[in-house]
């Protein structure tokens, strides 16, 4: 296929806006699929993916149209996923902007848009759902006029659900999106922006060819790990792998090469010829950085090397996902993983469990701090256990984020309270309409961690959408706050948080613990301390077994010599008493409203 006649795209939108649906119509007006085959969310394999009704994975598939090759390259629209966006586009030429006619512009719209122009992108936007009785397609049209500058005449508008007004978006894909650029003689050049790990056949890498072209047989290179391949086996993306023999410039197509190991294969990488190889590597995408972490240890501890195993080929599948081992009193050895969000790791501990059957154990989440000790030196504090002694502490930098909210006028007196209260100092705000407002705020990166998507989304009953970036580190006044079970402290409950929050926080932790932890034969006591002193205390009461059921008539002395007894029992068992805190106990943490 010669390269004017290819066309690499992808689609971008805020989630729940139609990006699946419309792919799915591309598909079936191409007959890329049998109708056999066609279902809805075509391209979202993954179980969960269908369950939570969102896209978690970007896919790529390839479509045939009048003699051109397209190549659709599905993305994700939530914020968490925003790393596979930002793989997506670097693969693409051009991209179609999705935009729902009854919600409008979404901030998650305007950060994936603002990513897309600046890799040099052509826009063809799209207003979808047309056909809904709340759709307001000319006010939303005017939003969009207003974004990117375009001719009113110049946008879409469709129904991906029906099917209306979509076939002139291949047309539009065909003659406004640019054919690839690149030298098909020039040294093999190819970005490799996803990988999958196959239990049989290994690593299959997913790849654009930026110059050359790759041939089955071909020794090849992967740039930055320096390792030679054979190419077993080369081809195309349909919605299965199609092999052929050679994957031209221009194209995207997949590569396996018997690779066992996850970690050889980087996304991000460049891939060569071993012999006629090329000077420098493809720029790839900015490295991401984890900004959520929590501990993973697995339920059973000698299943340590195996979770090892299982989080290695997961990675492969999620590059945004990073992962060191660590350990802890109370749960054994386990691994520090880093996350893009809450979400995220919800994603992730579901996917272990479903796709590699492993179950883990996952600690309160924590962010990245820097502290700067009284010896001059910056530490990267994810832990509160790595903090060092309160001494030799200077001070706490926490990330700050700049966050961007988008949201119905009506409800703008109760976010701006949220925001306040999550310790936000409010930057700018302007009407992007006249019932439409985009408020900046500068907030704490640990604020939002727990429940802030959710308490926005409930107090502006569901309109109001949120992105952010990282803006950099400020001080602030942190303190660690402990648990105590018994006594003992629970590492694996222990966090970093503002002093200001800690009292309110430790007090709901333990009435939470209260009801969480089962009962024992002695009293538990449940504690929350800031070094030695106690802020919160509740108790976990004990199981009382009747000793004087068997008296019956007799001198009360009897009795009471039984319950003195019993009652030395228990103070004896409380001493080498273990107290166990249940899973449950960890995720409830999370959800302490």
């Amino acid at each position: 296929m010669e390269m004017k006649n290819i066309r690499n795209f992808c689609i971008i939108a805020h989630i729940d806006h139609g990006k699946s649906t419309l792919a799915d119509r591309l598909l079936e007006l191409t007959q890329t699929l049998s109708e056999r085959d066609m279902e809805a969310q075509v391209l979202d394999d993954m179980d969960l993916e269908r369950e939570k009704g969102i896209t978690i994975k970007s896919h790529a598939i390839q479509m045939r149209y009048k003699g051109y090759v397209l190549n659709l390259i599905d993305t994700p629209g939530h914020v968490d996923f925003s790393y596979e966006v930002s793989r997506s586009i670097a693969s693409c030429e051009g991209a179609l902007l999705v935009v729902d006619a009854s919600q409008g512009v979404q901030a998650q719209t305007i950060a994936n848009l603002y990513q897309a122009i600046d890799h040099g992108l052509e826009i063809i936007p799209i207003l979808n759902k047309i056909d809904m009785d709340s759709a307001q397609p000319d006010v939303v049209a005017d939003q969009i006029i207003d974004l990117i500058g375009c001719k009113a005449e110049d946008i879409y508008r469709i129904s991906a659900r029906t099917g209306e007004g979509v076939a002139p978006i291949l047309d539009a894909i065909v003659e406004k999106i640019p054919a690839p650029e690149g030298d098909p003689d020039a040294p093999l050049q190819a970005l490799i922006f996803d990988s999958v790990f196959n239990p049989f056949r290994g690593v299959v890498a997913y790849f654009k060819v930026k110059n050359g072209s790759i041939r089955k047989g071909q020794k090849v290179k992967f740039f930055n790990t320096g390792m030679e391949y054979d190419a077993e086996e080369v081809g195309i993306l349909r919605m299965k792998l199609v092999p052929s023999a050679e994957v031209g410039c221009g194209d995207v197509g997949y590569i396996i090469s018997g690779i066992k190991s996850a970690a050889e294969v980087k996304v991000g990488d460049t891939i060569t010829g071993a012999e006629n190889s090329c000077k420098e590597a493809i720029a790839g995408f900015e490295e991401v950085k984890p900004m959520v972490f929590a501990g993973m240890y697995p339920v059973q501890a000698d299943k340590f090397e195996e979770l090892r195993t299982v989080l290695e080929k997961f990675q492969l599948n999620d590059a945004s996902f990073v992962y060191e081992p660590e350990s802890s009193l109370a749960l054994g050895s386990g691994f520090r993983c880093g996350f893009l969000g809450l979400l995220h790791l919800e994603i992730v501990q579901e996917r272990l469990f479903r796709e590699f059957d492993m179950d883990v154990i996952t600690t309160v989440p924590n962010v990245s701090y820097k502290v700067y000790t009284t010896q001059g030196e910056v530490l990267d504090v994810h832990n509160p256990s790595g903090l060092p002694a309160p001494t030799l502490i200077d001070r706490i930098d926490e990330p700050f984020i700049r966050a961007q909210i988008i949201s119905k006028s009506e409800f703008f007196g109760p976010v701006m309270k949220l925001c306040l209260d999550k310790r936000g100092t409010l930057v700018s705000q302007h009407y992007i309409t006249s019932d439409r407002v985009e408020l900046n705020y500068d907030m704490p990166l640990s604020e939002i961690v727990f429940d802030f998507y959710d308490k926005l989304k409930s107090i502006s009953k569901g309109y109001a959408s949120f992105d952010y970036h990282i803006n950099g580190y400020r001080p602030a006044h942190l303190v660690k706050l402990d648990i105590l079970l018994n006594g003992e402290p629970a590492d694996a409950l222990s966090t970093l948080i503002h002093a200001d929050n800690a009292y309110e926080f430790g007090r709901k932790m333990c009435v939470k613990l209260k009801d969480l932890i089962p009962r024992q034969q002695f009293d538990i006591p449940v504690q929350a301390a800031i070094g030695a002193k106690i802020i919160a205390r509740e108790t976990v009461k004990q199981v009382r077994k009747d000793v004087t059921a068997k008296c019956y008539g007799g001198d009360v002395t009897r009795k009471r010599k039984l319950l003195e007894k019993q009652k030395e029992g228990k103070k004896r068992m409380r001493q080498i008493g273990k107290v166990q805190v249940p899973q449950s106990a960890f995720m409830a943490v999370l959800k302490l409203d």
